[in-house]
């Protein structure tokens, strides 16, 4: 495993992260989820990345489990907060009153006395920005939470919350959006504006929802059991799974051949080259999606193997800035 700086900050953590969206709590049972937690320590993983709403708040729970016991200064705990949690008008957003509740059902659930990074899951645009950001520096004052980021912001509202929490003596140090060699929509304008402002990308989905390891074949019905096939996840899925875009990821398999990786190796490396990439996050039903998935770490990709993955992929890359999600 290999290490990086989280923005401007002193946080280290490492460069390839675990995260459970689609697995604790939901997918697998929690045996195999314990197992891919504590395959993903063995192999130097110290980064856990999660959130309020995943399963119902049941993921954060899960990790908990699995983390207990291990020693605590050794871990980044990442959790995050806007989705609703709860049927109450007060249950969701970004508001004063949910971000503070909601930091404090976290940290019980995760069985632990602080947050090493909160952040906020999407921008909320009924509340001023003001309110979340004083929310937030209230809890890192009070100790409860180390660090702030957020995920899935536009350039323009990561720059204006870094220079709030300025204004209010903290760093807000990360953005967690989607990253993959097929889905690129932050390299024109979030990249730019997060490198200026001292802020790290934390990538989701850099295997583009399992499209890019190979598994899935132009023209057939995806495998029994896999992510295509869950009712859940599926709706995400969707957008890749295109007969134009499936055939090209399969001519990425010679690339990822001549390198001696796996398709997931390749696709992780990919993301990792870019230098405003802290971290990507891996998910897993089985640790031996683990162990293969962290031989990325510290795999370097030359240019003319860019080029090539570029070539190959031609039009099929998203990477219009407007289809930056929103909450």
């Amino acid at each position: 495993m290999e290490y990086r700086r989280l923005g401007r900050s002193g946080l280290t953590i490492s460069e390839i992260a675990y995260g459970n969206w689609l697995t604790h709590g939901g997918q697998v049972e929690e045996d195999a989820a314990q197992a891919c937690v504590h395959a993903a320590l063995d192999a130097g993983i110290t980064t856990f990345d999660t959130a309020d709403v995943y399963a119902g708040t049941r993921a954060e729970s899960v990790l908990g489990r699995a983390l207990a016991g291990r020693r605590r200064e050794g871990l980044e705990i990442f959790t995050k907060v806007y989705w609703p949690t709860g049927p109450g008008p007060n249950d969701r957003g970004l508001g004063r009153k949910h971000v503070t509740e909601s930091c404090e059902a976290s940290l019980r659930r995760l069985q632990t006395d602080h947050i090493d990074l909160y952040q906020a899951h999407r921008y909320d645009t009924t509340v001023p920005l003001e309110e979340t950001m004083t929310a937030f520096a209230d809890l890192v004052r009070a100790g409860k939470v180390l660090y702030v980021g957020v995920s899935e912001w536009r350039a323009e509202e990561i720059a204006a919350g870094a220079a709030l929490a300025r204004d209010l003596g903290i760093q807000l140090i990360s953005n967690q959006p989607q990253y993959s060699m097929l889905w690129r929509v932050i390299e024109d304008e979030v990249v730019p504006t997060s490198q200026r402002e001292g802020v790290s990308q934390i990538v989701w989905s850099p295997l583009a929802q399992g499209v890019l390891t190979g598994k899935y074949q132009p023209g057939e019905q995806p495998p029994a059991g896999s992510r295509a096939t869950d009712p859940e996840a599926g709706r995400f899925i969707q957008r890749f799974m295109t007969d134009d875009v499936l055939t090209r990821v399969q001519d990425l398999r010679p690339v990822a051949d001549d390198l001696g990786l796996s398709m997931a190796q390749l696709a992780i490396a990919w993301v990792l080259r870019n230098e405003n990439v802290a971290a990507a996050i891996i998910g897993a039903t089985r640790p031996e999606q683990v162990h293969d998935n962290v031989k990325a770490a510290g795999v370097r990709l030359e240019d003319d193997v860019l080029a090539r993955i570029d070539e190959v992929l031609g039009d099929v890359v998203e990477r219009d800035p407007a289809k930056t999600a929103r909450g």
